[in-house]
């Protein structure tokens, strides 16, 4: 029942107000502060019981300090219901305030069993005034209580514990604990000069504040280092970049018989795919193309040893499987479990051949004439197996054929509903370009596909080959 008691001044309103005034913005802040942490809680997707629980320690303390406002009880005139949560909110604040002390990583066992305990004494208060109202006895064994345990995690602050597995670090637990004794020695002083009388003034919630200051002092100094970490993974990143594309080949030279095209996106900073030349000149072109598993740094490292790989066997060059074999013996065992698929084709202007071998790689494209051909001759991926051996397919060249070596985040690029751009749009795009030099091919397939994907999920790799027999 809410009503305004008609014998209330304005004066008495007004006095209460300002006695309250300091309470009730502190309670507001730390509601805020604990919906806050609730919410990042929430955001961060990952059971931290630590979080969840000053969260709700939190709310409830700043509840309390305006449910036992002199102010609300004021306004709130004979509600039984009132009176008991007035009372019972004491108990209930119990709960979360020793579940987050215990999560703090206090390593003794009969620590953890005191703040169980203080659990298990708010709960059943709590519940007992509820359902049948306060009373002294309840109230002096919640001061004795808190009292008691207060001072005993007093004791344990003061004699250094530490942060336990996963918690905050040595320097920061160290700014946290002084918050904490603060915070703690006027809970016990609160419910000692309780004890005795109600006239003392309640310095408590300010103690919390302090606490809270130092919540975010560290939790300011985290962001600041992070943002600093980041800066400096940011620029190690930028680096790489320069790194990686410095082991990509640059424009194929220029060649009486062929012409090239390559385009390369990575999603990230660095990227696994990799293309390279293994012989460029006017009677042969070796066209390399391949494609570590996984994304980011670990896939640009293997992507680098297939480099390495490819180098070592440039003696093959003109032998597609025997190529890929050596490069799987150079690779196997020595990328941490990843894969890579590959596709090479070597050109021979003289004997008018084209030789092609894959290792798990989306099929070579042939451009003849308007017509499009998928040309696939597939073994196991490359590291996978010591002893994997690759087949070669061979195909006879014809004046203005163009190839096209891809890597399969293009084929694999996905719009808003999730619908892969596909072969058939590869094949299409190849098509739509005939009569386009190489270079601009490349472009009008590269920009086919972005402007079908909603986001790029995989990085982005082509070679478009033509050959002119003059």
């Amino acid at each position: 029942m809410f009503v305004t008691p008609p014998q209330m001044s304005a004066g008495e309103v007004l006095s209460a107000f300002h006695r309250d005034e300091p309470y009730l913005f502190l309670g507001a802040a730390f509601v805020a502060v604990g919906l806050v942490s609730a919410a990042f809680a929430a955001i961060r997707r990952k059971h931290d019981s630590l979080l969840i629980y000053f969260a709700l320690f939190a709310v409830f303390y700043g509840l309390r300090l305006w449910i036992q406002s002199a102010l609300l009880g004021m306004t709130i005139h004979a509600s039984t219901l009132f009176d008991r949560l007035r009372s019972g909110i004491n108990y209930i604040i119990l709960i979360p305030a020793f579940l987050f002390i215990v999560s703090l990583g206090l390593p003794r066992r009969y620590e953890r069993a005191v703040g169980y305990a203080m659990v298990g004494i708010g709960g059943v208060l709590a519940g007992a005034t509820l359902l049948f109202g306060n009373s002294e006895f309840f109230e002096r064994i919640n001061s004795i209580a808190v009292i008691v345990a207060a001072s005993f995690f007093l004791v344990r602050f003061i004699a250094g514990g530490s942060a336990g597995p996963g918690r905050p670090e040595a320097a920061d637990f160290a700014v946290i604990r002084w918050g904490l004794l603060i915070f703690v020695a006027l809970v016990v002083w609160q419910n000692m000069t309780g004890l005795v009388s109600t006239s003392f003034p309640r310095l408590e919630p300010f103690g919390f504040a302090a606490f809270l200051s130092t919540l975010g002092y560290v939790a300011a100094r985290r962001t600041l280092q992070r943002d600093h970490q980041l800066n400096e993974i940011q620029k190690e990143l930028e680096v790489a970049r320069r790194i990686q594309l410095s082991i990509l080949p640059r424009d194929f030279p220029t060649s009486a018989h062929f012409r090239v095209a390559a385009r390369y996106v990575p999603m990230t900073s660095v990227a696994g795919d990799f293309y390279d030349y293994i012989v460029a000149d006017d009677h042969q072109a070796g066209l390399l193309i391949a494609d570590v598993s996984g994304h980011g740094v670990p896939a640009a490292l293997i992507a680098s040893m297939v480099k390495l790989a490819a180098a070592s066997q440039r003696a093959l060059a003109d032998e597609p499987s025997r190529f890929l074999s050596g490069m799987n013996s150079a690779l196997f065992g020595n990328t941490q479990n990843q894969f890579v698929t590959a596709a090479y084709v070597h050109l021979n202007a003289e004997s008018g051949e084209l030789r092609y071998s894959a290792a798990g790689h989306p099929p070579m494209l042939l451009s003849r004439n308007g017509k499009v051909t998928e040309i696939e001759d597939n073994g196991v991926v490359l590291a996978l197996f010591d002893s994997a051996t690759y087949s070669t397919t061979i195909h006879k060249l014809e004046s203005g054929d163009r190839i096209l070596l891809y890597t399969d985040g293009i084929v694999e690029a996905s719009n808003a509903e999730g619908d892969f751009f596909g072969k058939n749009a590869l094949l299409e795009s190849l098509r739509k370009a005939t009569g386009l030099s190489p270079s601009a091919a490349a472009d009008s397939i590269m920009a086919s596909v972005r402007q079908w994907s909603a986001k790029q999920d995989d990085d982005l790799t082509i070679l478009v080959c033509d050959y002119m027999n003059i």
